[in-house]
């Protein structure tokens, strides 16, 4: 299927064309003729699918057509509520993009910047609006964002809103835009919130899923490395040193954690930068602009990116810490292998991730490539109708000081391996204030 086959009017063709773009994906398929038929629609779909455009040309289509009020001071046409401020950027420059044909006038709303410019583009009045929740209840509370003539509601990534806890705050700005609306929310998994809200919002929705909730790409190879905590900078030095990469994505758990590797990787002369939610906006749309450049080849964040960042050419993902959640390791290896192209998910795990693993292989439904197996050890992944009798493996032995197992890279262990509790989201040290909360995005 072509994009003409989706009857899309001709500015948008010549905007995709001259975005590069020929043949729509299948949630674009899915989901862009039910758009603009005036359906409401709950999207599901593994991340990297193209879910920004299935929205968005349809959107604006919609709003070029006759019955929509035309714009007026003050007021917001379409609103698009999305999780962080780099995928709030992401979607506003999609809409700027696919309506560079139209008179579509488009702000993007979050927080970390001042919002002078943001409430002066407001008073003028949009036809779209990109907003993180934080910010937006913000400028609603001061009478600077209007949505009572909101004709169109799209909540992207709306898993990642529940367990940034934006929730409530989405509550609160439904109650501020007409029930007589179009509704659109596109998720890539559904747990049961999601669902009550998807029941609470949306009227007689069309379903479009597209591929098993929570699978990988099949472009991207996986790998686990063994090895003990105090070893993996050496390790990830080692690996970025001898593998022939464009742009690598490290993912840590917490944002000290990517402050201390990005400061390991500069000393040992690799270009790095860190992201994470304690940043100022400029200095991660500085990070983001020299990454996807390949100024900076190496980007070392937390699972702020793990969600929507759209960079062509990620040809590595590491996890430097194993993610507790199985979904969120599909989301962070979502980065690389895009659009088709091969890719590579590269893990490291410790003794005590070692439950992480088993929970990611059950997901995938297939183990990991095993590299640097600890010797005495045989490591297979339990079976996908069973995983309640899989049980944990033994910790080898041996004295602190000796030199670590076999296959294992960087110096030999020091005293107990990991030095804590390396698989709890508190190990090296207190976690910052908001290490886990979305409010700081808004």
């Amino acid at each position: 299927m072509r994009f003409e086959d989706l009857r899309l009017s001709e500015p948008l063709l010549r905007a995709v064309r001259t975005a590069g773009y020929n043949h729509p994906t299948p949630i674009q398929t899915s989901a862009i003729p039910h758009v603009l038929a005036g359906r409401d629609v709950l999207g599901c779909a593994q991340t990297g699918t193209g879910k920004t455009a299935a929205f968005v040309l349809p959107m604006l289509q919609r709003l070029s057509e006759p019955g929509h009020a035309p714009r007026s001071p003050g007021r917001v046409r379409a609103l698009v509520l999305c999780p962080t401020r780099e995928l709030a950027q992401q979607i506003s420059e999609s809409v700027t993009t696919y309506g560079r044909n139209s008179h579509v006038r488009q702000a993007v709303v979050f927080g970390g910047v001042r919002q002078g410019p943001q409430a002066r583009a407001l008073q003028a009045g949009v036809d779209v609006l990109v907003a993180t929740p934080g910010r937006l209840l913000d400028l609603m509370s001061q009478g600077l964002a209007n949505l009572s003539g909101v004709d169109i509601l799209v909540l992207d990534e709306a898993d990642r809103m529940l367990d940034m806890g934006f929730l409530p705050d989405i509550r609160r700005i439904l109650h501020q835009i007409p029930k007589k609306r179009q509704t659109l929310m596109f998720s890539a998994t559904m747990p049961e919130p999601i669902r009550k809200l998807a029941d609470d919002i949306l009227n007689q929705p069309v379903p479009v899923q597209v591929a098993r909730i929570s699978s990988p790409a099949p472009t991207v190879d996986h790998k686990v490395h063994f090895v003990r905590s105090p070893e993996k900078p050496a390790l990830l030095i080692r690996l970025l040193a001898h593998t022939r990469h464009t742009r690598a994505l490290v993912f840590t758990r917490t944002k000290r954690g990517a402050d201390r590797l990005t400061k390991s990787l500069m000393q040992a002369g690799v270009r790095a930068a860190a992201l994470h939610g304690n940043k100022s906006q400029g200095a991660r749309t500085r990070a983001l602009a020299e990454f996807r450049s390949a100024k900076t080849p190496v980007l070392v964040a937390t699972d702020i990116a793990a969600r929507g960042l759209d960079i062509d050419d990620i040809s590595h993902v590491f996890n430097y810490d194993l993610t507790p959640d199985a979904e969120t390791y599909v989301h962070r290896i979502g980065r690389t292998g895009r659009a088709g192209a091969r890719g590579a998910a590269v893990s490291f795990c410790t003794d005590d991730d070692r439950a992480n693993l088993r929970a990611i292989e059950r997901l995938l439904q297939a183990p990991l490539e095993r590299v640097g197996q600890p010797a005495g050890r045989v490591e297979s992944a339990p079976h996908p109708r069973r995983p309640e009798t899989a049980r944990p493996a033994a910790r080898p032995s041996g004295r602190p000081g000796q030199p670590g197992p076999a296959g294992h890279f960087g110096r030999p262990g020091r005293g107990r391996p990991g030095g804590g509790r390396p698989g709890s989201q508190w190990a090296g040290g207190r976690a910052h204030k908001g290490e886990r909360g979305g409010r700081r995005e808004g």
